[in-house]
């Protein structure tokens, strides 16, 4: 669609140029011009290079012409140019195709042994035609570069923050999980380790027996049931981040233990310094979790807990015996607990070691007393500035933006003001030297100079082509040389006056067929 639509522009300049052409040729200057536009323009989207090479081709139909060297076709010239700047890369092939156009069209040139205003044009026009568009395809490439990166951007932060939520969300939902397997999970081991010791008293009924034994059956299912929960709950490691809930002290835990009927005893070493909330967090959770484990697996047994604080440290130790029972039936140990103390005491800089006994198991756990809750079992990274990776990639592509800003308007800008002046000064030379036909014929052999000087222009022309200038002269005289006409591209006869002196000896009207002004 928008190729047919530029194809039509083209061509309409294309027919405008042929209508007010000298000399037309319907094959030449039509027919094959849009012929050439309807395969370039399409195949410009695969070979853009391609493309600019066929409408400097066009144009050089234009150096070719001896009536002037303009050419309706350097409008798609410029076209394919500015395509190319928007769909190839830039480098080094574009400049190589627009350094080769131009070196073709001087080489034409030269070869035609054009003259002044066919190598002016070749010189200015053109290569503003070439490089002009290229610049402003580039820039323009740039700048939806820049749009398209900062869209993708936006894309590439909403989904960061989609995951940050859903990392937040499973954060939380390890959270619950955690204090579900430490608190409650805790609490219904010792009621079914107190509903078991109970179902054993002799002082029960048979039908009382039977109910103490459908309670323990019940809690059994219920720790069963919280796991599965705490399963499909925990995804991903413990988060042990700056939240510290509420805990009693371990001093109420083993009051609480010793209740349920587990023979504890407590035993401290080094005082009682100020721990941070997370270690005193963690002291509560690795008794706890141990105390779980020993009902579980070793029913019956004793449970002696240390702690103890030296050199700014606190180890907590928790030594269970063997089970003189064995455990109790129904219970299915988990293996989450351990795991979960493992990770909190590694988050806080300390050591966990969990190991079987000759006679029991036991669990140390080593840590500093004061900290700041920083995770020590992952590498530490300094937290990223914010947008710094966008920053960098924004600011790079607004560079891009800016440079290429500057190529497409400051170079040629800067061209303009060294060729500009040079352009018109020749503009001023050739226009300045028009005798236009009325006065000519109003100049009669014979008359003095001052008698027509009036009718001469400013000057006489400074640029005529070789021909004209060997056209023979009379002897004796001095020949001066007048465009006919104020076209500045288009070939025109030039008037040949020629002086004796003063007095006009002969005129002539010489048509300028090298192709000179």
């Amino acid at each position: 669609m928008w190729d047919a639509a530029l194809w039509m522009v083209l061509a309409g300049a294309g027919a405008w140029g042929f209508w007010f052409a000298l000399h037309p040729s319907v094959v030449l200057d039509l027919v094959l011009p849009l012929l050439v536009l309807a395969v370039a323009i399409p195949g410009s989207r695969r070979w853009p290079s391609a493309g600019v090479f066929a409408g400097n081709g066009l144009c050089a139909l234009g150096l070719a012409d001896d009536s002037t060297p303009a050419n309706a076709y350097t409008l798609a010239l410029a076209a394919l140019t500015y395509l190319m700047g928007t769909r190839a890369k830039a480098g080094r092939v574009p400049l190589l195709v627009l350094t080769s156009c131009l070196a073709i069209d001087l080489a034409l040139c030269a070869v035609l042994g054009r003259g002044a205003v066919w190598w002016f044009y070749a010189v200015t026009v053109l290569p503003l035609a070439l490089l002009v568009p290229w610049l402003v395809g580039i820039y323009q490439q740039a700048r939806r570069a820049l749009v398209s990166g900062g869209w993708r951007l936006a894309r590439t932060l909403e989904e960061q923050q989609r995951f940050v939520a859903e990392q937040a969300r499973l954060r939380e939902r390890t959270r619950i999980a955690a204090d579900m397997h430490d608190s409650l999970g805790h609490v219904l081991s010792l009621i079914a380790l107190r509903a078991g010791a109970l179902e054993l008293s002799p002082t029960l009924s048979d039908q009382d027996r039977d109910d103490v034994a459908e309670l323990r059956q019940a809690v059994s299912e219920a720790v069963d049931h919280l796991r599965e929960t705490v399963t499909v709950l925990r995804d991903g490691r413990d988060d042990t981040g700056p939240r510290v809930p509420s805990v009693d002290s371990v001093e109420e835990l083993l009051e609480r233990a010793s209740a349920s009927g587990i023979a504890v005893d407590l035993l401290r070493e080094g005082g009682r310094p100020a721990l941070s909330p997370l270690v005193q967090h963690a002291v509560y959770r690795v008794v706890q979790e141990s105390l779980t484990n020993a009902t579980k697996h070793a029913p019956g047994s004793a449970v002696q807990v240390r702690i103890a604080h030296e050199d700014g440290r606190t180890e907590v130790s928790v030594t269970n015996s063997a089970s003189p029972e064995g455990p109790l039936p129904g219970l299915v140990p988990g293996n989450r607990g351990l795991t979960g103390l493992h990770e909190r005491v590694s988050a806080l800089g300390g050591v966990l070691r969990a190991e079987p006994l000759s006679q029991g198991f036991q669990v140390t756990a080593v840590m500093p007393d004061r900290t700041s809750g920083t995770r020590t079992d992952l590498p530490q990274q300094s937290p990223p500035e914010a947008g710094a990776e966008s920053t960098r990639r924004m600011g790079d592509a607004r560079r891009k933006v800016r440079l290429r800003f500057i190529a497409a308007f400051v170079a040629p800008a800067a061209l303009a003001l060294t060729v500009l002046p040079s352009a018109g000064y020749l503009a001023y030379q050739l226009a300045t030297c028009v005798l236009y036909p009325t006065a000519y014929a109003a100049i009669h052999v014979g008359q003095e100079r001052a008698e027509f000087a009036h009718l001469l222009p400013l000057q006489s022309h400074p640029y005529p082509s070789d021909i004209v200038r060997s056209v023979p002269q009379p002897l004796g005289t001095k020949c001066e040389f007048y465009r006919s006409n104020g076209n500045l591209l288009d070939r025109v006869d030039v008037y040949r006056l020629c002086f004796s002196g003063d007095r006009l000896t002969a005129k002539d009207v010489l048509p300028d067929g090298a192709g000179g002004t």
